[in-house]
C-alpha cells in the first residue's frame, strides 16, 4: 500500500477521517494482515514515521476523540526504501555523488534510532553494471521461493500455534532459544553492538524463521549469524 508523500500527513496515516467524526482507519490500518510499504522512507514527516512505532511492536492504533476513543488493528509486514544520500549515488562507482558529509548524516539523521531498531531487515543495494543487469540468467522461480515459505509457516504454526513473529517471553525463550555455540555468537553481538533487549529478541525471531526456512527444527549458529548479519546496516 502507498500513499502519495504529497497529501500523507501524520493525522491521515492514522485516522482516515481525521477531519470529522467518527475516526476510521487510517494507511497503517488499511495494511492490516497485509503489507504497508514506503518509498523513500527520510522523505516522510518525522512525526509520521514515529507514529509507526507503537503498531509495529503492539499490532493495533489507538485514536483518542472527545466523544470516544477507538482502537484499530493495525498488524502489517513494514517495508520501506530509501536512497544512500539526497541525491542517490553516495557509493556510486562512478563517483556522481555531490553530497557533503554533513548533508549525507542529516538525511540519514531523519529516521531514529527506536524506529530503525523496529526493522528486522536490512539490505544494500549496489549499483549492477549494465552488462551484468542484462546478462544475469533467471533466478530461482517465485513458485519455488513460495514453496518453501509456505512450508515454513505451516511448520511455525505446527510447533507453536503461532508466527514467529509474534513469540514472546516464555514461548520465544522455548521455540527460538539457540544451540550453545548460537548463545554465544549472540553474546557476543549483544555486547560489541551495544543491542537493547528488543533487538535481542527480534534477532531470536529471525533466526527462528532462518532455520524454519533452512528445514531445522534447531536454531543453530549459521542461523543466528545469519540473522544478525540482516541487523548490521540498521543505524544508516
Amino acid at each position: 500500500m502507498h500513499t502519495p508523500l504529497e497529501v500523507i500527513s501524520i493525522l491521515a496515516f492514522i485516522d482516515g477521517n481525521y477531519s470529522g467524526s467518527p475516526p476510521r482507519p487510517g494507511e497503517i490500518s488499511l495494511a492490516h494482515n497485509g503489507v504497508l510499504f514506503l518509498d523513500e522512507l527520510p522523505e516522510f514527516e518525522r512525526r509520521v514515521l514515529e507514529n509507526l512505532r507503537e503498531p509495529m511492536e503492539r499490532g493495533h492504533v489507538d485514536i483518542a476523540r472527545a466523544a470516544a476513543q477507538v482502537r484499530f488493528p493495525a498488524r502489517f509486514q513494514f517495508i520501506a526504501a530509501m536512497n544512500p544520500c539526497p541525491c542517490g549515488y553516495h557509493g556510486h562507482p562512478a563517483g556522481r555523488c555531490r553530497c557533503s558529509p554533513e548533508q549525507v548524516g542529516r538525511y540519514r539523521a531523519r529516521l531514529s534510532g527506536p524506529l530503525l531498531d523496529r526493522i528486522d531487515l536490512w539490505l544494500d543495494m549496489a549499483s549492477v553494471p549494465a552488462g551484468e543487469l542484462l546478462d544475469t540468467p533467471p533466478g530461482e522461480p517465485s513458485d519455488r521461493v513460495r514453496q518453501r515459505v509456505v512450508a515454513a509457516h505451516r511448520r511455525q504454526t505446527a510447533r507453536q500455534g503461532t508466527p514467529n513473529g509474534q513469540l514472546e517471553g516464555e514461548t520465544l525463550a522455548r521455540f527460538a532459544t539457540p544451540d550453545p555455540a548460537g548463545l554465544a555468537l549472540l553474546r557476543e553481538a549483544i555486547e560489541r553492538l551495544q543491542l537493547l533487549a528488543r533487538a535481542c529478541h527480534r534477532i531470536l525471531r529471525v533466526a527462528r524463521t532462518v532455520a524454519d526456512l533452512d528445514g531445522s527444527e534447531a536454531v543453530a549458529c549459521h542461523h543466528v549469524a545469519e540473522a544478525i548479519q540482516y541487523r548490521r546496516h540498521s543505524r544508516p
